[in-house]
């Protein structure tokens, strides 16, 4: 796993530079990556531009079938990719770490490589006919984030090229490692230039979202920096999908049992460490049972091993990297400092890597950065509210809105409450939970249009209408 390559037109691309990939465990040298250049990046997007005449008007059934043998290089390669994803990211072997991403990633293609775009007839008759057509958008620029990167760059490249575009990919320089193997593994079944790879920090990215020959750009990451892709496509009306930051809240309603739901809040607070863009960020509470559910919860996150994710015991891993662990480590103390009461968790432990343990904050407030921003790590707010209306208000009155949960012992009347969050996925008794067929996507500022099923095909499309005279 020493020898990664860029991927440009269907070969392997010569650069001179390199930079290091480090294992957040340990804070070893995993590989050293090649280095992309803008020269490089121009070079790729002038193979997808080459290849998407021939890519577009390949029959609709040969895409899909080449999506199929994609998803069958995954699973044949998954020990190997789930194992990069570990030593680069840092999520576990075990529970719902790097063998889920990399079984998701396949799931993913073959849910995908079954979906279609028909026509829609709006008038057939002796006055004329109208159609909807969906044409693919061109060449797409793919830039990905450091917390899922083999499940994202899943997520961007393969509902492109079910449609007929190109793909120029550019992943975290955290995590290049998985994601160009990904790329080096569609080339395998793929003509030349349909997808092509990239790697480097963010000049290169911005160099790719700014580039004229790119037709849309599809990002996941922060809000700030997808405030500034959006400047940088307007120069040229660039088409745009940005899912972007969220800070979810989840709202247990009074009275409920806990203990049936423990389980669930724990993975829907910290699955990847709580790295997850639409990760249970801030979890509102009854103030009638607040103390039940803060030491009842925080007993069993005390509970769960942390450690390298290699290691099959350990269910959450550390902290992808050091930039992200010293801002969680601010928001600690931050609430610290304000008066909040670390209940388990809450210190940096010595030694090598990125670790902080799971963290349970009670007695936060709203003013609070750990519960006013998205912490991003493996750390829970307990907020205490005194009715379920004003619980509701305050969970709304953020500038994001990617998903939100409600928990109590009636679905159907938790449901009625979900439906008055303001977020793109509102969840009942669970948090984070995807499906490949369920839209995912945000409102404000998390983002802008949606991926997964036809509604994300249609993402890579631009509509023609066929107007026939009679």
């Amino acid at each position: 796993m020493s020898d990664f390559k860029l991927m440009i037109d269907g070969k392997a691309a010569g650069t001179a530079g390199t930079f290091s990939v480090l294992n957040p465990a340990d804070e070893s040298v995993v590989a050293m990556c090649p280095e992309g250049t803008p020269e490089l990046v121009d070079a790729a997007i002038a193979s997808a531009r080459r290849a998407l005449p021939g890519w577009s008007a390949t029959p609709d059934v040969e895409r899909a079938a080449k999506l199929m043998e994609i998803a069958a290089l995954i699973e044949k390669h998954h020990q190997e990719l789930a194992t990069l994803v570990t030593r680069e990211q840092g999520k576990t072997q075990s529970g719902l770490g790097a063998n889920a991403e990399v079984g998701g990633a396949a799931a993913w293609t073959r849910v995908t490589a079954g979906l279609s775009l028909s026509e829609r007839v709006i008038q057939d008759g002796p006055g004329g006919s109208i159609v909807v057509r969906h044409k693919p958008v061109g060449v797409v620029g793919s830039i990905t984030p450091w917390n899922w990167p083999l499940m994202i760059a899943t997520w961007h490249i393969v509902p492109a090229l079910r449609v007929g575009c190109t793909v120029v990919i550019k992943p975290s320089p955290f995590t290049p490692l998985s994601t160009l193997r990904l790329v080096e593994l569609m080339n395998a079944v793929l003509p030349p230039g349909v997808v092509n790879s990239v790697a480097g920090g963010p000049a290169l990215g911005a160099h790719l979202a700014g580039h004229e020959g790119i037709d849309k750009i599809v990002f996941t990451g922060s809000v700030a920096t997808g405030k500034k892709i959006m400047q940088s496509a307007a120069a040229t009306m660039k088409r745009l999908t940005l899912e972007l930051g969220g800070n979810d809240a989840g709202i247990v309603l009074p009275d409920t049992r806990i203990e049936p739901l423990i389980e669930k809040l724990f993975w829907g607070c910290f699955i990847n460490g709580g790295q997850t863009c639409a990760a249970l960020k801030r979890l509102y509470v009854h103030e009638d049972q607040y103390d039940e559910v803060v030491r009842k919860f925080a007993d069993f996150v005390a509970t769960i091993p942390v450690g390298d994710g290699m290691d099959p015991k350990n269910l959450i891993g550390p902290v992808s990297n050091q930039m992200q662990l010293d801002k969680i480590v601010d928001y600690v103390e931050d609430a610290r400092t304000r008066g909040a009461r670390i209940v388990t968790g809450g210190a940096r432990p010595p030694g090598p890597g990125y670790f902080y343990p799971l963290t349970v904050i009670a007695d936060a407030t709203d003013e609070m950065r750990v519960v006013a921003e998205e912490q991003f790590g493996p750390v829970i707010p307990l907020i205490k509210y005194r009715t379920v209306e004003e619980a509701i208000r305050r969970a709304n009155a953020v500038d994001v809105g990617l998903g939100g949960s409600i928990w109590g012992d009636d679905p159907r009347a938790a449901a009625n409450y979900a439906r008055q969050l303001e977020c793109g996925t509102a969840w009942v008794n669970q948090h984070g939970a995807l499906h490949p067929l369920a839209p995912f996507g945000g409102i404000k500022c998390s983002g802008i249009g949606v991926e997964n099923n036809i509604e994300g095909l249609h993402e890579y499309t631009t509509i023609q209408v066929l107007s026939v005279a009679g």
